[in-house]
């Protein structure tokens, strides 16, 4: 059911790739509640993922860019704003990538490079984001940027690696940015903690599916799944949210509000999947 809680404002989503991608979903509920957009992703993820099938669907413009690189996204706010016909209103930053997880790297094993490589991408892009739009003046007085995050960036989860630490990061710097964006041009920036979800990216974690099920059993309301999550994200792009700001908004059934369920009080009694060749469990 639309509400049409967009209609007549543009947005830009950074992070679509597949059907399984969270930033895929919300751009289908941000079309479908009234909203134009433009969709931006690296050349790579464009190439290989399935992001032309969504901009047709939705007949949304792709500007491919590199989230890293301040050029690339000099680029994608000046023709967001020619192609939309006008500043942004809100911003969807889905992107987390960490070089470690995918080469299996333990937390107390960590290559150095790739660490560097995880904050830029998963946290620094945000920062870089926020810093391009405020210079060129791109987001529209009351605008609306939205971080996705997760729970580890203040708990510790087993197998989430130094997505935690860009996490933590990702958070902090919607709080700092968001004191000078909201003061300055009453741009409000959050974050958005959802529930374990089984995307693209999120099934490189170890054991994601056993972190799923746990989460479930923990939650009062269940998981959040990611037609859920796009949901919260347009109440929070929409006019009805204009006073919320530097906030990370828990959307996980109430998991974090939770210590131990009934559910999940005999669960996972298996260790074997998590040894190594000697019988000893890897904590990292």
């Amino acid at each position: 059911m639309s509400y049409n809680l967009l209609k007549g404002k543009r947005g830009v989503i950074f992070g679509a790739l597949d059907h399984l991608s969270l930033a895929w979903k919300v751009a289908e509920h941000a079309v479908a509640e009234g909203a134009v957009i433009t969709l931006t992703n690296t050349p790579i993820a464009v190439r290989m993922g399935e992001l032309q099938t969504l901009a047709e669907k939705l007949q949304a413009k792709i500007i491919p860019a590199d989230a890293t690189n301040i050029q690339d996204l000099e680029k994608v706010f000046t023709e967001s704003i020619n192609i939309l016909g006008g500043k942004i209103d809100f911003v969807l930053h889905s992107i987390g990538m960490s070089p470690n997880v995918r080469k299996k790297r333990t937390y107390d094993d960590l290559d150095y490079d790739l660490l560097e490589k995880t904050l830029d991408i998963s946290a620094l892009s945000f920062h870089k984001m926020l810093q391009v739009a405020k210079k060129r003046d791109a987001i529209a007085d009351g605008g609306s940027v939205v971080a996705l995050s997760y729970v580890a960036a203040q708990r510790t989860f087993f197998g989430y690696n130094d997505m935690a630490d860009a996490k933590s990061l990702l958070e902090s710097i919607a709080r700092s940015f968001g004191y000078i964006y909201g003061r300055e041009k009453n741009v409000r920036i959050n974050t958005i903690s959802q529930s374990p979800t089984l995307t693209t990216a999120g099934s490189g974690i170890k054991g994601m599916e056993n972190l799923m099920d746990f989460a479930n059993k923990m939650s009062p309301l269940g998981n959040a799944d990611a037609d859920e999550c796009a949901g919260y994200c347009i109440t929070l792009f929409s006019d009805l949210t204009r006073k919320v700001t530097m906030q990370n908004l828990y959307h996980d059934g109430g998991f974090s509000s939770m210590g131990m369920s009934l559910r999940a009080m005999n669960q996972y009694k298996d260790f074997r999947e998590y040894t190594d060749e000697n019988g000893h469990i890897v904590y990292g």
